[in-house]
């Protein structure tokens, strides 16, 4: 079996989508002496990225998605269905800190993201590095995304809050604020409707002296940097 085949079953097994970490993982079970060079896993790359810019057996589906050239991408969750909607902004947020390559982590490894996808198929560390106190590392745990820098010591470096219930806001600001003493930006995204009530939730004593570390991204504004950064990849892939 070629690499090229090998790497066709890992996708059937997986109904069609993988991440890269999927098929490195997998690729094994039909292809054994995959591992034998030191590269190895540019090797799979250039093969699956050859193939895509043929037009052959696969193409790319989001950021970090691939799939069988025939499979038929699954539709964004409608923005009323919330849960739904958590769990594919978090997979949002998580493959754009890949891209930026930063260390990702979430607190809902489980949840579905995308194409049967779930978010532990795209972070890249399992757990919260520990940077602080144990105190402040249990809190932290809790947060929905956290990109921490690659290299040298891992200390969080941008954090995101998914919102899609105002009564959920004042624990996502308290959660960040665990991490004022760090150089960390805070990001609560939530539907555009939510933004009157992010403003005045700053305005109150106890986040006012933050305020300027807080930003506020809506839905649409983060699918539209996800899709956008997505053509750029998937362009030049077929280019270099």
């Amino acid at each position: 079996m070629t690499k090229v085949e090998a790497i066709q079953k890992v996708l059937e097994d997986n109904l069609g989508t993988a991440s890269l970490e999927i098929i490195y993982q997998n690729i094994i079970k039909y292809y054994p002496t995959v591992k034998d060079s030191d590269d190895w896993e540019s090797g799979v790359r250039g093969v699956l990225y050859r193939e895509i810019r043929n037009n052959r057996r696969f193409k790319k589906i989001g950021l970090s998605i691939y799939a069988l050239g025939d499979y038929v991408e699954e539709q964004k969750p409608k923005k009323e269905d919330s849960l739904r909607m958590h769990s594919y902004i978090e997979g949002i947020c998580i493959e754009i800190g890949n891209f930026k390559n930063y260390l990702t982590y979430t607190a809902d490894p489980s949840a579905k993201y995308r194409d049967n996808l779930n978010l532990q198929n795209f972070t890249t560390i399992n757990e919260v590095p520990i940077f602080s106190y144990n105190e402040v590392i249990q809190e932290v745990k809790r947060m929905d995304v956290i990109w921490f820098n690659s290299k040298g010591l891992h200390f969080p470096q941008k954090v995101f809050e998914i919102v899609d219930s105002i009564s959920t806001l004042n624990g996502a600001f308290n959660r960040c604020l665990q991490l004022k003493n760090f150089v960390t930006d805070f990001f609560i995204v939530a539907p555009e409707q939510h933004r009157n009530k992010f403003n005045q939730t700053l305005k109150l004593e106890s986040y006012n002296l933050n305020n300027n570390r807080f930003k506020f991204i809506n839905y649409d504004e983060i699918v539209e940097l996800y899709e956008n950064a997505s053509k750029v990849n998937k362009i030049e892939s077929k280019i270099f």
